[in-house]
Parts: C-alpha cells; sequence; structure tokens
C-alpha cells in the first residue's frame, strides 16, 4: 500500500500571487524530478495539490523511498531551498493505510 505525504503551506503575506504559483508548479514538477538513488528513475507515485489544501499531496511505494525523498533527494532538496524566505509556516503529515474497521 502506498505511503501518502502531505505537506501544508501558509505563504507569507507579502509574496505576491506569481511567486506563490512558481513554488507551487515547482513542488508538483518534484514528481518528475526527484529520482529513485539506484534506478534513477522517478518514483514518486502521484503529486497533487490545490488552494486551501496541500500543494504537496505524494504518494511513494515504500517509507525508505519516502525517508530518501525527505532527507537526501536532491530535486528535493533544492525546491526547499528555493522557499527560503516565503512561508511563514509549513506542516508536514506522512498517512499510513490501515485496515478497515468491521
Amino acid at each position: 500500500m502506498p505511503i501518502t505525504h502531505l505537506v501544508l503551506f501558509q505563504f507569507k503575506s507579502d509574496v505576491n500571487p506569481d511567486t506563490v504559483n512558481g513554488a507551487c508548479a515547482r513542488m508538483l514538477a518534484l514528481k518528475d524530478t526527484c529520482l529513485h538513488p539506484a534506478s534513477r528513475q522517478p518514483y514518486i507515485r502521484a503529486s497533487s495539490g490545490g488552494v486551501d489544501n496541500s500543494i504537496e499531496g505524494i504518494q511513494f511505494p515504500t517509507v525508505g523511498d519516502r525517508d530518501y525523498y525527505v532527507r537526501e533527494d536532491p530535486a528535493h532538496q533544492a525546491f526547499i531551498r528555493s522557499l527560503d524566505g516565503l512561508i511563514e509556516k509549513a506542516q508536514v503529515q506522512t498517512l499510513f493505510p490501515r485496515a478497515k474497521a468491521g
């Protein structure tokens, strides 16, 4: 079952809409620019976002892939650096599937 990694950004009030849109576009592009360290192929299964919703909603096949993305992936690390001075607050959550009740 896939692991879903959510990031919620609150942009600073003085950041213009074009800059916000650019940051969102770069976030969504990580689906294609983040490469698995062994295969050198994209490894993010899905990425989505929207207004008043996370600009990052991505799924990974394994916890190890998620950990690599968060801690080491060069494209992801470059994206994080590109947000310097833009973000007021960020919240990250990882959702693991659980058995259905009943």
